[in-house]
């Protein structure tokens, strides 16, 4: 089993805890004798402590240290996501001071350290035809586009970092909107929050942005956080109108093997089941909620056990998949209007012919958008590059042609 001491946790760095106090309009943070490395705040009357950053963070890590009866008092604290793989030092942890740890989501890894680099870990996790086709996904996307990417740590102009941000939460809710599924990352005051936390942590190396553009345009983000030792792989996502060149998988890839060539040992895919961790990873663990009280306490103990119940009884409605109905549900209540449907029909040239004057032609933009996917779809299919395709409409028809340099695709829309 992997054991990590953290060092240099981001998550309980002082730009990243101060914003969230702010971001969340909470006046006053609390700090104990008993436990190092960790602030609290009181969310209500009862006596009851949680983390700053709550359950916006990727991996808490904390120390105890030598109490009393009369430091722990009466009250119950809940710490929020703490892996298990996380070496929690509590060889000096009194008598009295009662502990419940409550699995919760899953968490997926790759121990970088294990392999001599990128291409060992690929040989050791993916059979050679699954690894043949990686490359041609990527190789497809590189012919059929001007692909470039940039891992933003250290320094970024601002300007550009809110460039990239505004297109990071286009593309977030262009991919839930057709899961038609909430995302709490979308939640406005959890977005704020990471736009303010993130500049000032990438400047801290604290924090990155992996993206890769097609000519100027960022086609996937993925927001990154940093110990010593972890790299967190904290939101990620793709433009949906790239799924034929895999365009997650190219993602991952590129990631990954900038991280083989850094100083980092883990790659931590974070917490949440999602078929694509599994496959790439080599250790699954288990996200922990730990909940502290004195044990000599009554009013502790009741709402130590009254915390463990609530978040057991969570954890089994996930087992249960019951969150993914209710994201769901969310999302059909909370939509204003329901987008309007387009659908696009493959026609045969032969069947449908057209003459040349009836041809003009049209360049894809923001009002054409519906037109990305089937377009990307032909250069995939044809191994064609972009700057050679040329795409008209058809003259007092809703048709659309995608004219290649030896293949042509007639579209009607409807």
């Amino acid at each position: 089993m992997l054991i990590c001491v953290i060092h240099n946790n981001p998550f309980t760095s002082y730009s990243f805890t101060n914003l969230w106090l702010k971001q969340f309009n909470l006046n006053k943070s609390y700090a104990f004798g008993f436990i190092k490395q960790l602030s609290f705040y009181k969310p209500s009357a009862l006596p009851i402590y949680i983390n700053l950053g709550r359950n916006l963070t990727k991996g808490i890590s904390y120390q105890i240290a030598k109490s009393t009866v009369a430091d722990l008092k009466s009250n119950a604290y809940l710490i929020y996501d703490v892996p298990k793989y996380f070496n929690i030092n509590t060889t000096e942890a009194p008598k009295n001071l009662g502990l419940k740890k409550i699995p919760q989501y899953p968490g997926f890894l790759i121990t970088l350290k294990n392999y001599s680099n990128f291409n060992a870990y690929l040989n050791k996790t993916f059979s050679k035809s699954s690894n043949q086709k990686l490359n041609r996904y990527r190789n497809r996307l590189e012919r059929c586009f001007n692909i470039k990417e940039k891992m933003l740590i250290g320094t970024i102009d601002k300007t550009e970092y809110d460039f990239i941000f505004n297109h990071f939460k286009t593309l977030l809710i262009k991919r839930f909107e057709d899961k038609q599924i909430t995302n709490n990352n979308l939640n406005p005051e959890e977005w704020r929050f990471y736009q303010d936390v993130v500049y000032p942590l990438i400047l801290e190396n604290k924090a990155a942005l992996h993206v890769i553009y097609n000519e100027d345009t960022p086609i996937s983000v993925r927001l990154l956080y940093f110990s010593d030792t972890i790299i967190f792989d904290a939101i990620t996502v793709f433009d949906i109108d790239y799924a034929k060149f895999h365009l997650g998988k190219i993602s991952i890839m590129k990631m990954l093997e900038w991280s083989f060539n850094s100083p980092y040992e883990v790659f931590d895919f974070s917490k949440g089941y999602f078929d694509y961790k599994e496959s790439w990873s080599d250790l699954k663990y288990d996200f922990e909620y730990h909940i502290y009280y004195n044990t000599k306490s009554l009013t502790a103990t009741l709402l130590a056990n009254a915390l463990a119940v609530v978040f057991k009884t969570k954890q089994y409605l996930r087992d249960k998949n019951i969150n993914e109905k209710v994201h769901k549900l969310t999302f059909a209540l909370n939509k204003k209007s329901k987008k309007t449907q387009i659908n696009i029909e493959e026609l045969n040239i032969e069947e449908h012919p057209y003459e040349q004057e009836m041809l003009r032609e049209v360049k894809l933009d923001q009002q054409l958008a519906f037109l990305n996917k089937p377009v990307f779809d032909f250069l995939f299919l044809n191994s064609m590059h972009f700057n050679d395709l040329k795409i008209y409409k058809l003259h007092s028809k809703n048709q659309y042609l995608i004219k290649g340099t030896n293949k042509s695709q007639l579209l009607a829309v409807k």
